[in-house]
């Protein structure tokens, strides 16, 4: 795959990005069928064929269940190759997700997520929206925070996944990149996000398969050919190859 500028981030990332919410987490998701979490071993064959396959990104969150430990050692080892995101203010504990976009909160997680990730930085990080996006945005100390970690050097670039058109027109001000929902499905926001990225901003789309819904190839396709969406990030690890193929076919 040929790596491509992620907005105006400086960041170059693959059009297909590694999605590792079932690596860590199998309860509360909204995919088809019930799943099994994978093994160590399974782990570092899928994390080893997404490198090989040209994928450098890998999206990650503390709501990820046990996702960030179990990514550690990869990244420790292969930590030049890969563009690493993961997300805060929101946690999954004992069944449920709750949320807290203070500064002192968000601060915390990173701290947190560094750790687990046995990293000292990350290339992203996105505010984890419980739909609130506008809230989240304007009545928390969130920004102060993303821009005080961007000044340490623990954050490259900072943004939010969004789940409203105002969320995503209001990160157009303040931030480096968008994540949304995008799907032959749900393309909804696609006209914000065109917008978004004309203004510069590096957006990244989530569930074009519609959590598993959808036919993986007809899909991909689709979201790959939207000029405003710098990378498709893909969950199901069954669907990787399939993604890079049609990446590849349409770069050709």
């Amino acid at each position: 795959m040929v790596p491509r500028p992620l907005g105006r981030t400086g960041l170059n990332v693959a059009p297909i990005g590694l999605g590792t919410t079932k690596l860590g987490r199998n309860t509360d998701v909204k995919y088809p069928a019930v799943f099994d979490l994978p093994s160590d071993k399974e782990i570092a064959e899928l994390l080893e064929t997404a490198l090989d396959l040209g994928v450098n990104l890998i999206d990650t969150a503390p709501a990820y269940g046990e996702s960030e430990k179990r990514l550690g050692g990869f990244v420790a080892a292969h930590r030049e190759r890969i563009v690493l995101a993961t997300k805060c203010g929101e946690r999954y504990e004992n069944g449920r997700s709750t949320y807290d976009f203070s500064a002192a909160a968000i601060t915390a997680s990173v701290e947190e997520s560094l750790r687990r990730l046995q990293t000292d930085h990350v290339e992203i990080l996105l505010l984890h929206s419980n739909g609130e996006d506008v809230k989240i945005l304007t009545e928390t100390d969130a920004l102060e925070a993303l821009g005080a970690l961007k000044r340490s050097g623990k954050v490259r670039a900072a943004g939010i996944s969004a789940k409203t058109e105002a969320g995503i027109a209001l990160a157009r001000g303040s931030l480096d990149v968008v994540m949304a929902p995008f799907s032959p499905s749900d393309h909804a926001l696609g006209a914000t996000l065109a917008e978004v990225h004309q203004a510069g901003l590096g957006v990244l789309a989530i569930k074009g398969l519609a959590s598993g819904h959808l036919a993986a190839a007809e899909a991909i396709d689709f979201v790959l050919k939207q000029p405003f969406i710098d990378a498709l990030i893909v969950g199901n690890p069954r669907h990787l190859k399939e993604a890079v193929e049609v990446a590849d076919r349409l770069s050709a």
